[in-house]
């Protein structure tokens, strides 16, 4: 049974079990964790960095963004995590995750320096990622 609301904890660690509808979120280990919200069971994990996903607590409510894709599980659930809501959205393709992926990959290695496009001559990054590039050709169709 999906969920549309979740409460959210602030914990030190993360409970042996999870309980359903609750995001727990570790500040120390800047990480979240829930089950996932489609009913599976699957305990979801987000990591919290700049290459990853962000956290926003508004002094009631936490959200998480990007939204959360479980690519990896047999639901394939995607859903937004918003103000204490959850907003399902729509399932993405093999090859979109595909790309998703690879965005992600190419945004790690731009947040961490590790970016090889740089022209020989200096160390500087170049000036702008690569996938932004991919994002909009993708999104129009090209």
């Amino acid at each position: 049974m999906s969920r549309a609301t979740y409460t959210h904890k602030f914990v030190k660690a993360f409970p042996e079990r999870l309980e359903e509808g609750i995001l727990y979120v570790s500040v120390e280990f800047a990480t979240a964790a829930h089950r996932c919200f489609c009913g599976c069971g699957s305990e979801v994990y987000t990591r919290l960095s700049p290459t990853d996903w962000s956290m926003k607590f508004d002094g009631q409510n936490v959200s998480i963004n990007p939204s959360v894709g479980n690519w990896s599980f047999a639901c394939q659930s995607h859903y937004i995590l918003a103000n204490g809501r959850v907003r399902w959205a729509d399932k993405w393709s093999r090859e979109r995750i595909d790309l998703g992926r690879a965005i992600d990959r190419e945004r790690k290695e731009w947040q961490f320096g590790s970016v090889t496009q740089s022209p020989p001559e200096t160390k500087e990054k170049p000036p702008g990622p690569v996938w932004f590039g991919r994002l909009v050709n993708w999104l129009s169709g090209k």
